[in-house]
């Protein structure tokens, strides 16, 4: 065999890439119930492999949800039906099998998220490279490919930079926008679009708001449990408990981070969200405990009344947005203006007039049209032979590891299929 002719070629060297490489690469035959050796190529642009890896969770990597497959799909946010044939053959307890068998000891933290013991990314992209490895994947760094070889409705090989190679399959795993100084510069969308695919509208997902109001005075405070819901066109799109951070310039957090996919690209005068400080009580409940705060400072202007109840930085957002006078004494607050006061800790609304961009961006929202992708395989519909895995494809969750257990998933069923394809 010539040295530029492979059985299967993965553009991407990121998780999903090395994932479809590792499982291409040993591949178990029906016919001889042997295990075959498939060649398998994997043409990464940089001169590392994951380097998005290595920035994830903060430098700790997510690898993946502790939840069953229905659970996992429940979490994303697009095209989830998708994934059913990808999370039920590679589920997160595959994954975290899959990880442990390769030496990487995983724990689970608040919210089912699951981490390397060590907490460290490259220990995720040693094993995965490691897999890659033993079964015998050509690695070659610093080889961006510049497009497909398309013959007669099937693809033949690529183009690089450094020359042509050939296979009978070619799986794209590109990622998508987000972080582009790791490498994801949206090549994927174009070898897509040129074979004749469709590519959704792509936005930053995962990402900071920013809103209208200013909010810089609160620039680093973190509010925990409080429940945020994001409305667009007077609808709400989105709602969950958890945390959020003010930034200079609006809100993130990881129920900001969420609610962003809700809005992507609907960003305007119709878009804000809603902030309840006190979800644990009912408006009624919280107009009580304000009786009694009141009752404890009666003698203390209505400013100096609330420490009790809001974070130093909040009280006099929120004692201007009541329009009570901040030196009113506490004893003197009306039951309207009292009741008045619960309504905005229950609503603190925020005006969201747009987001951080694909720098900050945790992942891309959009992609290759599903509708274009066999869901069993990966394989395209529209080209033999070309298989999608990983961010490339329109499909994105929210945080907790989803988007990476995605990545395995897809990358798993991308791998495997095309390797049975190559040796049917």
């Amino acid at each position: 065999m010539a040295d530029n002719v492979f059985d299967i070629i993965v553009i991407g060297g990121g998780a999903a890439g090395m994932t479809a490489a590792g499982f291409a690469a040993h591949q178990e035959t029906d016919k001889t119930n042997k295990k075959r050796k498939n060649s398998v190529l994997l043409l990464e642009k940089n001169d590392r492999l994951g380097k998005k890896l290595y920035i994830t969770g903060k430098g700790r990597c997510n690898i993946t949800n502790a939840s069953s497959p229905d659970e996992c799909i429940g979490k994303i946010a697009g095209n989830p039906n998708f994934l059913y044939s990808a999370f039920y053959n590679f589920s997160p307890d595959d994954a975290i099998a899959f990880f442990n068998k390769l030496g990487v000891r995983t724990k689970t933290e608040r919210g089912s998220r699951v981490f390397p013991v060590s907490d460290k990314a490259g220990d995720v992209v040693d094993a995965l490279k490691k897999h890659a490895e033993t079964n015998g994947v050509h690695i070659r760094l610093k080889s961006p490919v510049t497009g497909l070889i398309i013959e007669n409705g099937a693809v033949k090989g690529v183009r690089t930079s450094s020359g042509e190679f050939y296979a009978g399959a070619v799986i794209t795993a590109t990622g998508g926008l987000s972080y582009p100084a790791t490498g994801s510069t949206g090549d994927g969308y174009r070898f897509a679009r040129a074979a004749g695919h469709t590519v959704t509208p792509l936005y930053p997902s995962l990402v900071a708001l920013k809103t209208r109001e200013d909010v810089s005075q609160l620039q680093g405070l973190s509010l925990k449990n409080i429940n945020l819901t994001a409305f667009n066109g007077g609808k709400e799109v989105y709602s969950e408990f958890g945390e959020a951070l003010f930034t200079e310039d609006g809100v993130s957090g990881p129920v900001v981070l969420s609610a962003s996919r809700a809005l992507a690209g609907k960003y305007g005068a119709e878009s804000y969200i809603s902030i309840d400080l006190k979800p644990a009580l009912s408006e009624d409940e919280l107009s009580a405990r304000l009786v009694r705060d009141f009752d404890k400072y009666a003698n203390k202007n209505f400013i100096n009344s609330l420490s009790d109840l809001l974070p130093v930085a909040l009280i006099p957002v929120m004692a201007g947005l009541s329009q009570i006078p901040p030196d009113k004494k506490a004893n003197s607050i009306t039951k309207g203006e009292r009741v008045t006061f619960a309504r905005l800790l229950k609503d603190y609304r925020l005006t969201i007039t747009g987001s951080g961009g694909f720098d900050e961006a945790v992942v891309t929202a959009g992609g290759v049209c599903v509708d274009e992708i066999n869901p069993s395989t990966m394989e395209s519909k529209i080209i033999k032979g070309l298989y999608f895995a990983g961010e490339v494809i329109d499909v994105d969750g929210r945080t907790g590891g989803y988007n990476l257990q995605t990545a395995f998933s897809t990358g798993y069923l991308a791998g495997t299929s095309a390797a049975m394809k190559i040796n049917n």
